[in-house]
């Protein structure tokens, strides 16, 4: 989400984002604040970015080098939580010398840009909440399911330290129609409670199929960072369908794929290590005895796969198993014809 920048000014005319609350600063004779003595070449300067995990901003948060007693001096509201906003270093340099500091560098910069740390809840955290509250509350197995929200899924962001799990209230599930709704919380968050978020939606039952994350070519042999498994919605066109990894890797495209698009089984072959019309050495191994003659391959094979050869010299055709690239073993009916063909 594109983070909101807003201006932060010192002066409650100005939005209200100072806080008033400067304690009594030393005072002379004369009423003035007291100044303290030049820091010269080690003076305080301003910092150029800030990463705020408070509500509320010290000089000391804005300014490096500053007595102790004056950088525990609170002085602007930080942005919300996750949002980005920016304090002109003028005022800063101002809200020091009020505490008596005479001299600060602004460190080059005109602005402050402040950044409010904040954990931002993904729509995976809010589907797995839901997934948990359903199998909680109502006995549903649901780890298939994946959630289709109606309206988006809120943002949503909590203090930075805050690492436990986004849980539900008030859920309301239909077993029929998977229809689901709930109000999501973060125990101990101080956003969520102030500003709870109301959700509805579809749980949608899903299933794992091998995808291309890349596109493959026809005739390419598929290595396991070509493909991935992911989860898809469950439906009546999800047919024939690769759904284990392991099973594709190592299996030849028998057409050209693109990335995301479902692979079937009807896609991919085993690779194959014979070609058609290659010159092959068929084998007859038996107890005391091993036959091997030269043959041409009548069709391609992959290992395992039962093809017919042809003897270039007698003409007769066989019928053998790929047994490895360019060979093919024959079974013990074919043996006599293997010993004729010779």
């Amino acid at each position: 989400m594109t983070r909101i920048r807003t201006t932060l000014a010192i002066t409650a005319a100005c939005a209200g984002l100072v806080l008033a609350v400067w304690p009594a600063i030393a005072q002379t004779g004369t009423g003035r604040p007291m100044l303290r003595a030049s820091f010269g070449a080690s003076a305080p300067v301003v910092k150029a970015d800030i990463m705020a995990t408070r509500d509320i901003l010290t000089l000391g948060d804005l300014v490096s080098g500053l007595p102790q007693d004056v950088a525990g001096q609170p002085a602007f509201r930080a942005p919300s939580l996750g949002e980005t906003g920016t304090i002109q270093s003028l005022r800063i340099v101002e809200a020091v010398r009020a505490q008596g500091v005479e001299t600060v560098h602004d460190g080059g910069t005109a602005q402050v840009v402040v950044t409010r740390a904040a954990r931002r809840l993904t729509m995976a955290d809010i589907e797995a909440a839901l997934r948990r509250s359903i199998e909680e509350r109502y006995g549903v197995d649901a780890r298939s399911f994946s959630l289709s929200l109606d309206n988006g899924a809120p943002s949503l962001v909590v203090e930075p330290e805050l690492r436990g799990l986004l849980q539900t209230q008030d859920l309301v599930y239909d077993v029929r129609t998977r229809r689901v709704s709930a109000t999501l919380i973060m125990p101990g968050s101080a956003a969520m409670r102030l500003k709870p978020a109301r959700v509805t939606g579809q749980m949608v039952d899903t299933v794992e199929v091998v995808v291309p994350i890349r596109a493959i070519n026809r005739g390419d042999i598929l290595q396991a960072g070509d493909v991935m498994v992911e989860r898809r919605p469950r439906d009546g066109a999800l047919t024939d369908l690769a759904i284990d990894m392991q099973a594709v890797i190592g299996k030849s495209a028998r057409r050209a794929m693109v990335a995301g698009q479902l692979v079937r089984n009807s896609d991919i072959q085993r690779q194959e290590i014979v070609a058609r019309n290659e010159t092959v050495t068929v084998v007859y191994e038996a107890p005391g005895l091993m036959l091997t003659m030269r043959a041409r391959a009548q069709e391609a094979g992959a290992q395992g796969d039962v093809i017919s050869v042809l003897n270039v010299q007698s003409k007769k055709v066989l019928q053998g198993t790929v047994s490895g690239p360019g060979r093919v073993v024959v079974n013990g009916a074919a043996a006599a014809r293997v010993a004729s063909a010779n």
